[in-house]
């Protein structure tokens, strides 16, 4: 298996444990084992400002939390579509996603792209651009949780 094919696999499974885990309801409702095998111990995820759930989220433990908000604020996660474009160990992830939220019952279909750094197999770090943050951000209804300094989600309502 080439290191394209092997950093595609390690994208479809983690995609598939995420959408299980957050359908599932996240936390005391999931196991996170899928998802963590796909994570390299120091991963991190980098959201963008303007988004319900902005900040860096540090370490498979902040990852299981982040997963954790997304399972709080959406309803339902539907892939429409994903393409992955690999070179050896990043990839760029494109995708059309149908979120439904929770709070507000507003359905959102918008594209994200990921950038993703892959380590020894596993993800080492994402970094997700949302084509439509204030999409995001209204079908939330202004609710915003973040990682604290130490990376555990501070939850907080914007204006």
């Amino acid at each position: 298996m080439s290191s394209n094919d092997s950093a595609i696999a390690v994208m479809q499974r983690f995609y598939e444990a995420e959408r299980a885990y957050v359908m599932a309801g996240g936390p005391g409702q999931a196991g996170f084992e899928g998802i963590a095998a796909c994570l390299d111990p120091e991963v991190e995820l980098h959201q963008a400002p303007g988004l319900p759930f902005t900040g860096v989220w540090h370490g498979p433990e902040g990852m299981e939390r982040f997963i954790g908000v997304m399972g709080e604020l959406w309803q339902s996660m539907e892939f429409l579509e994903q393409r992955q474009l690999v070179d050896r160990d990043t990839v760029v992830a494109t995708n059309r996603v149908r979120f439904v939220a929770r709070a507000t019952g507003r359905e959102v279909v918008t594209s994200i792209v990921q950038t993703v750094t892959l380590r020894d197999g596993r993800i080492r770090e994402i970094r997700p651009y949302y084509w439509d943050p204030a999409a995001i951000s209204e079908a939330c209804g202004g609710r915003v949780v973040a990682p604290d300094s130490d990376g555990s989600p501070a939850p907080r309502s914007i204006g």
